[in-house]
């Protein structure tokens, strides 16, 4: 099975897009997958912003890309396009440090107004570092995502039940992509 890195461009300690994507990384786990989380936040800041490549956590997190047969992409919308923060990583990987992976992006945010920042924000810059294959992306509103007082995730049903068919073609093309390594 494929190895899948799940990247949370959210600053927030206590982000609704980092649930949405664990609640994602659960699913594709129980597939079979292996899934390594990785939050953006938890780079040194002064590494990232100043681009320096060559300190170790930045470095760390270029092997993390490199090493993924498949990435999934999730970011809270911010005035329309996806984090800084994300954009701030996403410009210190290689160039085509997407080259021939399958990619999955979501987004969370508070209106329905933002949802084409998946497609036209965030999209053309997964093409331009290479992708090999972006799946249909999906956006949830903020307030579908809510923690259980045991500190679970809950997706609101509805929402969670559209999401289903974006997971299982994520799923699905990360099985075709197996399968000429597989016959090989």
């Amino acid at each position: 099975m494929a190895t899948v890195l799940s990247v949370s461009g959210s600053p927030s300690a206590t982000s609704r897009t980092t649930r949405l994507l664990r609640h994602v990384d659960a699913r594709l786990a129980a597939q079979g997958h292996r899934v390594v989380p990785f939050e953006v936040r938890s780079l040194p800041a002064d590494a990232l912003l100043a681009g320096d490549v060559s300190h170790p956590e930045l470095a760390r997190a270029t092997a993390l890309f490199a090493e993924a047969d498949a990435v999934v992409i999730g970011t809270p919308v911010y005035k329309a396009a996806y984090s800084g923060l994300l954009k701030a990583l996403l410009d210190v990987l290689p160039q085509y440090a997407l080259r021939g992976k399958t990619v999955l992006p979501l987004a969370t945010g508070g209106s329905t107004a933002h949802v084409l920042a998946v497609d036209y924000a965030l999209r053309p810059v997964l093409s331009a570092m290479g992708a090999g294959h972006i799946t249909q992306g999906w956006f949830v509103l903020d307030r579908h995502i809510t923690v259980r007082e045991d500190g679970s995730t809950e997706i609101e049903r509805e929402t969670d039940v559209l999401l289903t068919p974006v997971v299982q073609a994520f799923a699905g093309a990360l099985e075709r992509q197996a399968e000429p390594a597989l016959a090989g």
